[in-house]
């Protein structure tokens, strides 16, 4: 007889319940059920309470020769309860993912769920670092503008103040001659003046001018006498014509 250990779905929609059974594997169909040997319970929130098994008629059934199916072996494993053919589906799944992995392949689902989620998060980096590298670019390039703004400001502040500097010296230059030229315009104004204030001072001659003008005297002095004498004679010079 051969006898194979399988789940059977019982349930309503949404809501999965499965029964572990020993079924007739030649009967038509789904096979004919020998016995009921536990059951399975996914959406059992208790971990232990998912799986119930009658281990005693589980392992009668193993020792008969029934071969359970890959779920059920995995049931059985998680409770503890090894069989060959277990092992043997263990040594075949390692042999075929050792090839599919030399072949660059996916064994399973979930490793090619998981390789897909790699190569998301490494675009992704990729992603970002690219991004950095342009976000640095674009503020180096901005740094540089600004630099070179303030180097050209620099130069326009200094262009300016060169500029201002000359007009400066351009305005002393145009205000010298200027303030030159004040002080004749002020001296003729100035020159009445003290001449107003020096004619009291000319009543005190100085010793030059006292000698200047004793000169005068002294010749007045001298030439008085001899006008004296002038008309002293004259009068006897008309007595003389009268006798």
């Amino acid at each position: 007889m051969a006898v194979k250990l399988r789940m059977s779905r019982i349930g309503r929609r949404h809501r999965p319940f499965f029964r572990i059974n020993a079924i007739d594997g030649r009967a038509p169909g789904n096979g004919k059920i020998l016995e009921k040997v536990g059951h399975y319970d996914p959406i059992e929130k208790d971990v232990e309470k998912q799986i119930v098994l009658n281990i005693e008629r589980v392992k009668y059934w193993l020792d008969k020769g029934a071969i359970p199916s890959d779920s059920v072996s995995q049931i059985l494993l998680r409770k503890g309860i090894s069989n060959k053919y277990a092992e043997q589906e263990k040594i075949k799944r390692q042999k075929a993912r050792k090839i599919a992995r030399a072949r660059g392949k996916f064994f399973t689902k979930a490793e090619k769920v998981a390789a897909q989620k790699a190569k998301e998060e490494e675009e992704k980096a990729k992603a970002e670092e690219a991004k950095a590298k342009a976000e640095e670019i674009k503020a180096q390039e901005k740094a540089k503008a600004e630099e070179a703004k303030a180097e050209q400001e620099k130069a326009k502040a200094e262009e300016a103040k060169a500029e201002q500097e000359k007009a400066k010296a351009k305005e002393t230059k145009a205000e010298k001659p200027v303030k030159e030229e004040k002080p004749k315009a002020e001296e003729p104004e100035a020159e009445p003046e003290k001449t107003a204030e020096v004619k009291p001072e000319k009543e005190k001659p100085t010793k030059k001018k006292k000698a200047k003008a004793e000169k005068p005297k002294a010749e007045q002095e001298k030439t008085k006498p001899e006008e004296a004498k002038t008309e002293k004679e004259k009068p006897q010079e008309k007595t003389e014509e009268s006798q």
